[in-house]
């Protein structure tokens, strides 16, 4: 028996609840369990229970035995002092208050439904499925599964912010800046998204700001940042972007990243940093004010439109500062554009709208709705489940759903292991 069980059982109530009664046979009526304290502290704050004709207020602790009580030193902790009900799998020994008074015990292996204890030990009885559930996930209602999708699809937004919100408080709450960092950040994809970050961090906004304008000024930051003109190369567009860097250098004090981040290794042509930092140059330059924008649009093409960004004449005949290729304006994807929308520009505005206390979650979901289904290991093991994702926000839920709830075997805090106990 583990104790999260009997958190579960007595949160949702799914106890034989009309026949209760303390260890010393006094009859108990459950008015309100509480709520529930995942920090330090009793399990249940401010709960309502009677015991006999007496209503008492209070908390409620839970344990597998009672004898727990002092193994986890609670006689000596003051924060347990108003607990009203000592909830237990097996009672194995009196607990007492510091007034020698005996805390009631309610002993829950009388008053469980057997069946449920039945489905919980199915649920988790092998180490060997990829999820407990895969046996029985594609048999609870569309109804809710849909809800709970869209409920781990904020969840995963949530998360999310975090980045977010370091980036505000970094930057003093700009708006602009912080959609600079995120979109280095993902231009730079899994191989160099941290590189890119790094090279974020080494240029105030501000500077990318009065450089705008200019090209050539905003390519040689990226590249001079990212420590891609260090070489000797005898190419003149590469020997001006290396003059106007050392000159961007010493006006603003800047200082690249180190030069072995930035990875060419395992890439296709069109993720090199050379062509992604093109792209992200091109972006800044051909839109002042892109947070603004983003930030109103709903509908895919038109984000599609915005992002319809090419290379500067150089890059659409080479992919490196050494390497030529075919003439081709190596534009952003709707592939890339839709990264760029499920990892930046939707998180971007979902934070921003909360916080202007603008929120609205059915029209945040007009734009992921729109994204079709990422295709990974973990929606395709899935889809085998008879679980398919049909949008982007799907995808991204059960990705959310794997790695936070799955993996971590918390079936009990998921809707699909609530409905199995329960059905």
């Amino acid at each position: 028996m583990k104790e999260d069980l009997l958190h579960y059982l007595w949160k949702n109530k799914l106890i034989i609840s009309n026949q209760l009664e303390t260890t010393h046979k006094n009859k108990i009526q459950i008015i309100s369990t509480g709520e529930h304290n995942h920090n330090s502290g009793p399990d249940f704050f401010n709960a309502q229970i009677r015991i006999k004709d007496q209503l008492w207020a209070g908390n409620v602790e839970i344990h597998v035995k009672s004898s727990d009580w002092y193994i986890h030193g609670h006689e000596k902790d003051s924060n347990y002092d108003a607990v009203i009900l000592h909830v237990v799998w097996e009672h194995d020994l009196e607990v007492f208050r510091k007034d020698n008074s005996s805390i009631p015990t309610l002993q829950l292996k009388d008053y469980v439904n057997k069946d449920i204890l039945s489905k919980y030990q199915r649920l988790f009885s092998s180490t060997q499925k990829w999820i407990n559930c895969e046996n029985d996930i594609h048999s609870i209602d569309k109804f809710s599964l849909n809800n709970w999708l869209e409920r781990l699809y904020i969840e995963r937004l949530e998360q999310k912010s975090d980045l977010i919100q370091r980036f505000l408080n970094a930057s003093k709450n700009d708006w602009e800046a912080v959609l600079f960092k995120m979109l280095c950040k993902n231009f730079g994809l899994k191989i160099n998204g941290d590189a890119f970050l790094n090279l974020a961090n080494s240029i105030d906004f501000s500077i990318i700001r009065k450089e705008r304008h200019n090209l050539l000024s905003l390519e040689a930051l990226l590249y001079g940042q990212g420590a891609l003109l260090e070489d000797d190369i005898q190419n003149g567009y590469y020997q001006n972007l290396q003059n106007e860097h050392n000159y961007l250098q010493k006006k603003y004090q800047l200082t690249p990243i180190d030069k072995s981040q930035v990875q060419f290794f395992r890439l296709r042509p069109n993720n090199f940093p050379t062509i992604r930092l093109a792209q992200l140059a091109n972006l800044f330059h051909l839109h002042q004010n892109l947070f603004s924008k983003i930030i109103e649009i709903t509908e895919l093409n038109d984000f599609y439109k915005l992002f319809d960004i090419s290379v500067s004449p150089f890059w659409k005949t080479n992919y490196s500062f050494t390497s030529s290729s075919k003439k081709t304006n190596k534009k952003l994807t709707k592939t890339f554009i839709d990264l760029l929308l499920i990892n930046t520009i939707i998180p971007l505005q979902f934070m921003y709208l909360k916080q202007t206390h603008n929120l609205n979650e059915e029209k945040l979901f007009t734009t992921i709705k729109q994204i079709k289904s990422e295709k990974n290991t973990i929606t395709e093991k899935f889809k085998a489940l008879q679980v398919d994702s049909i949008n982007a926000l799907d995808s991204q839920a059960l990705l959310q759903l794997k790695n936070e709830y799955c993996t971590k075997q918390d079936c009990l805090q998921c809707i699909v292991g609530h409905k199995i106990l329960r059905c």
